[in-house]
């Protein structure tokens, strides 16, 4: 049987944890297959566009239906005609007085959204943690590649996500290709958060100068593990403040790197792993949209029905003391 990822950042197969509200939890994962969770009463109300009037052709139907309308197609796994047809379906069952958007309407409304995925609470302050992870666009299979060989092009995306560390919900994401390396996206992550991010913990391969550049300029705390062979900057008789990575550096060769790890609350980056095999375990690991642009939103609005599920109900674990 297969072990339930959970959030406990300090659970291996030695000492595991444990599920304490398992009550809780179970309803919040029946939830998420309820209808009435991903449309709302307040839908019906805003079904249509009710702003400004631009040129050319006006807009029939707002940004809330074409988000659910899209949100529902990528729950579901559905393509977009037989979203239309789901969602034809089930205005009538509700007997709802709103006509459905044809599915050219939502693929090419789609495009135009802005999807906000983020909390709203400016002033809380955060302890963000930053991951990367591979999704496939188009290409053969790894069973193939591996026994016969690759015979056409293998496209790849890469998903950045920043996920507070507290609560476990995505505060931004972004999708690249393959080719960017994850330090590069740290400012963009960063930008699109809403609220003071107070700690920032990533693994080695943020260990760059554009990070605790970047981390300087906003005055975050990085908690980055230096890479083994790591040499001080600034020594101690030098002028100006400490480098943050150098005081990393001192800790761990004080401690050791196990101890600094644990002192600096390091073991909490393990929240963004968890989330991307949340991310994989509920959509899959493949992207459905073609283009670039429309890979991104399709991203978005994944983080954005991730954190929906999230707000229904966590686990809250525990580790299991093993016996001596």
């Amino acid at each position: 049987m297969k072990q339930q990822k959970t959030n406990c950042p300090k659970a291996t197969q030695s000492s595991p944890c444990k599920i304490t509200n398992w009550k809780e939890y179970n309803q919040a994962l029946r939830q998420r297959g309820s209808l009435e969770i991903w449309i709302a009463k307040e839908v019906e109300d805003n079904w249509y566009y009710k702003g400004a009037k631009q040129q050319g052709a006006q807009y029939e139907y707002s940004d809330v239906c074409i988000e659910m309308s899209c949100m529902i197609r990528e729950i579901y796994k559905l393509p977009y005609r037989q979203t239309q047809g789901f969602l034809s379906s089930l205005v009538k069952q509700m007997q709802w007085a709103v006509k459905v958007p044809d599915y050219t309407v939502i693929n090419r409304r789609r495009k135009k959204l802005n999807i906000e995925i983020g909390g709203n609470n400016r002033d809380e302050k955060k302890y963000i943690v930053m991951d990367s992870t591979g999704a496939k666009v188009y290409g053969e299979g790894e069973w193939k590649v591996r026994q016969h060989g690759w015979g056409k092009h293998r496209t790849w995306r890469k998903i950045h996500l920043a996920v507070d560390e507290k609560t476990g919900r995505i505060e931004s994401c972004a999708t690249t290709t393959n080719s960017i390396d994850d330090a590069a996206m740290v400012s963009t992550l960063l930008g699109a958060i809403k609220g003071k991010v107070k700690k920032l913990g990533a693994d080695g391969a943020y260990d760059k100068k554009k990070v605790y550049k970047e981390l300087e300029k906003r005055r975050i705390k990085p908690i980055i593990p230096p890479r083994k062979g790591a040499r001080i900057q600034k020594h101690g008789n030098s002028i100006g403040k400490e480098n943050p990575r150098d005081k990393n550096i001192r800790e761990i060769r004080k401690y050791g790197r196990k101890k600094w790890k644990k002192k600096v609350g390091y073991h909490r980056r393990s929240i963004a792993e968890t989330t991307m095999f949340r991310f994989k375990n509920t959509f899959g690991d493949k992207l459905t949209s073609r283009e670039m642009k429309q890979q991104e939103i399709e991203v978005k609005l994944k983080c954005l029905a991730l954190n929906k599920m999230i707000k229904l109900g966590m686990p809250k674990t525990v580790k299991i003391k093993q016996a001596a």
